[in-house]
């Protein structure tokens, strides 16, 4: 924009440079013609930012709402070889990989930039193949070299250090009942799939993806030069379905009242008999008086397991942990054994990234600020920032108008509902302030040894937070990522400048699709705040119970209504949405719409909404936040997002607009039409 602004000036001033004295009779005809107006810009996607020619006008809205909205766009779209789905999201990801790409490889061309020669290195295969596993080995052998179980705990240390999971996961983050301070934090751990299901579950497909899984282990095993792999990969699949078993399920383990349990070190290691934590946690630099369990019964389960199993599986889980995490920067037999299982049996991805692109997600990881700070000096403009943030505090306002007109919620809570609205930091595009990476020692031709130090420097800087102000600067995304989030500790919402960008954002779109798209992210992320964990945070962000009982009653059976609603979708034969699971992720969408439309009509001023190209307001409004969904699927990803990702898939967050009655009206839906509602069946809840 500003460079736009910039040609424009300079053509002005040419223009007046180039004005001469001409003859009598024309001089006057040209002094007096007024200058021609200049060209609107025009949005990206179409005449009003909406990509019409992706629609299927053959398929009813009221049927299919997203099919009518994309459908055009779903058939002519093919998945790109490396993807394991493909839509807006990822459209702007491989912008932005892009971008960020420019930017590394310009660095490079100073011989010392850090980043240069993280990217460097990692793009360096050949070099890679050729050392072998011998830049690993001092490791390998560590734990190849482990004689006994009283040296497991310190092993483990030494491994999460460097970002090599065991089976006891720990973080270091706000206490959410007192969220100015940190403590630290144990989770259930110890798997290699994404989810206790994977091993638990007698679907045939998920039954196959075992079946990888042990071939997995085997192959990984053969590759390292060990013995009797197949057995021992065995042995491995056994102790870890084992975990499984004692953990938490997904729905529990997102509960943020079941995974509050603060309890001293004394009890932790009480609940745990025979492992040592104390040494595990001396290791990894922590001192911890109390820590947060967040599934208990599982940490009990898992460490009996551990104790009860030999060791010669302990460490040959560990050796295949260890394997599979630094893979991409190990001889590409190893990066291609770990894709072939992680990225096609998992997800259906034929084709591994470019290099060049994994260089990039492996460069912005050790030093994402370093690259971050450059990116939103050459493409993320002030005038984005500016208009981003008025739309933010135009759903913002929306969101209070709405808490006020609640006929479920009793006045004292609104009064405190409304507090919390109010105390909220709003985050855009980028932070103002970066970490300082001058103690990681980044080494040219040395993959493995830049990966190893990142990994620890990022483990350094998060327990160094340990008795440490609040870090209130701090991002959990950088600007690069397509993407936003709440976080409810901090009070705050977030959206990266990578966001900002068509078809969710446009200053040159019509206002009805910018709020049906980042508007509804807006009023998403503003909603997870409310939604059925988020609203468990005070206005302090302390996890609290601040509602009376007849709210949470209230709250609770629209809640229930609205995860029936998403149980009945069928996505497979079979396999449905997890309206539990994904019950966070739902009421956003709902609520974070709702917010936006408000938004909307109310930044119209009473006036009616124009008609462009045929289509109303309101049907721009839904068409907007339709199309910022499209997104085609690999089968097996889609499973897999079913069984571990807590947003609902995309089809079915376009259909929560059939619990709004603008929608029925916008595109006249009729009793009869496979997503209609009968008023009294339409969920609404802030």
């Amino acid at each position: 924009m500003r460079k736009y602004l910039s040609l424009l000036a300079a053509t002005t001033m040419l223009a007046g440079c180039a004005t001469s004295p001409a003859p009598e009779p024309v001089a006057p005809a040209v002094a007096e013609a007024p200058a021609p107006a200049p060209e609107a810009p025009k949005p990206t996607y179409g005449t009003f930012g909406f990509d019409k020619a992706g629609m299927d006008a053959s398929v009813s809205p009221g049927d299919n709402f997203y099919q009518y909205a994309n459908g055009t766009w779903a058939k002519e779209t093919a998945i790109p070889a490396d993807k394991s789905n493909y839509g807006m999201f990822t459209v702007l990801d491989d912008l932005s990989k892009e971008r960020t790409r420019t930017i590394i490889e310009d660095m490079a061309k100073d011989p010392s930039s850090k980043i240069g020669l993280a990217y460097n290195s990692y793009l360096d295969t050949a070099s890679i193949d050729a050392k072998g596993l011998a830049p690993f080995e001092p490791w390998l052998s560590q734990v190849r070299g482990l004689k006994s179980k009283a040296g497991l705990a310190d092993l483990y240390g030494r491994a999460d250090r460097i970002g090599i999971g065991s089976p006891f996961g720990f973080y270091v983050g706000q206490d959410d009942k007192n969220p100015d301070r940190y403590v630290t934090g144990l989770f259930q751990s110890g798997i290699g799939m994404p989810d206790r299901d994977y091993y638990l579950s007698t679907d045939p497909k998920i039954v196959d993806v075992r079946g990888k899984y042990l071939q997995h282990l085997t192959n990984v095993l053969t590759l390292a030069g060990e013995a009797n792999a197949a057995a021992r990969a065995k042995a491995i699949l056994d102790f870890e379905t084992g975990i499984a078993k004692a953990h938490w399920n997904k729905v529990d383990s997102r509960d943020a009242t079941k995974t509050y349990n603060l309890m001293s070190f004394a009890k932790l290691q009480q609940s745990a008999p025979g492992y040592d934590f104390a040494t595990m946690l001396k290791v990894m630099g922590i001192n911890a008086p109390e820590v947060n369990v967040a599934q208990p019964s599982a940490i009990t389960g898992i460490a009996k397991l551990v104790k009860a199993a030999p060791l010669g599986v302990l460490k040959d889980q560990l050796l295949v942990r260890s394997l599979d995490q630094y893979a991409s920067v190990l001889p590409s037999k190893f990066d291609a054994e770990s894709f072939s299982f992680y990225g096609t049996a998992l997800s259906g991805t034929p084709q591994q990234e470019a290099r060049w692109k994994r260089a990039v997600n492996f460069t912005v990881g050790a030093l994402a600020d370093d690259v971050s700070k450059i990116y939103v000096q050459r493409y993320y403009p002030p005038e984005t920032k500016a208009a981003a943030d008025a739309l933010v505090k135009n759903v913002v306002a929306a969101m209070g108008r709405r808490i006020d007109q609640l006929t479920w919620m009793k006045p004292e809570t609104k009064v405190r509902a409304r507090a919390k609205l109010a105390n909220f930091v709003t985050k855009i595009g980028y932070p103002d302030q970066w970490h300082n990476y001058s103690a990681l020692n980044i080494v040219g031709g040395d993959p493995l040894g830049n990966a190893m130090r990142a990994a620890e420097w990022g483990h350094e800087d998060s327990v160094s937070r340990l008795g440490g102000p609040i870090r209130r600067w701090e991002w959990g995304m950088t600007p690069m990522t397509i993407n936003a989030y709440a976080n409810f500790g901090m009070h705050e919402i977030v959206f990266p400048a990578a966001i900002l960008q068509p078809p969710f954002f446009d200053p040159n779109a019509d206002p009805a699709i910018n709020y049906g798209g980042i508007g509804a992210v807006i009023g998403h992320e503003i909603s997870h705040h409310f939604d059925d964990q988020g609203s468990k945070y005070d206005e302090y962000g302390r996890l609290s119970d601040w509602w009376t009982p007849e709210d949470v009653k209230a709250f609770q059976e629209a809640t229930k209504a609205l995860g029936a609603q998403y149980d009945a979708y069928e996505v497979f034969p079979g396999a449905h949405v997890n309206g539990a699971f994904t019950m966070g992720e739902n009421i956003g969408d709902l609520a974070g719409l709702s917010a936006a439309y408000d938004a909307y009509v109310h930044s119209l001023g009473g006036q009616p909404a124009p008609v462009i190209d045929g289509t109303t307001g309101d049907q721009r409004f839904y068409l907007g936040w339709a199309q910022v969904w499209r997104r085609n699927y690999r089968e097996a990803n889609l499973r897999q997002r079913l069984l571990t990702d807590p947003h609902s898939p995309s089809e079915q967050r376009v259909s929560v607009v059939r619990n709004f009655d603008q929608w029925y009206k916008a595109y006249n839906v009729e009793p009869g039409q496979k997503l209609y509602l009968a008023p009294t069946q339409r969920v609404r809840i802030w």
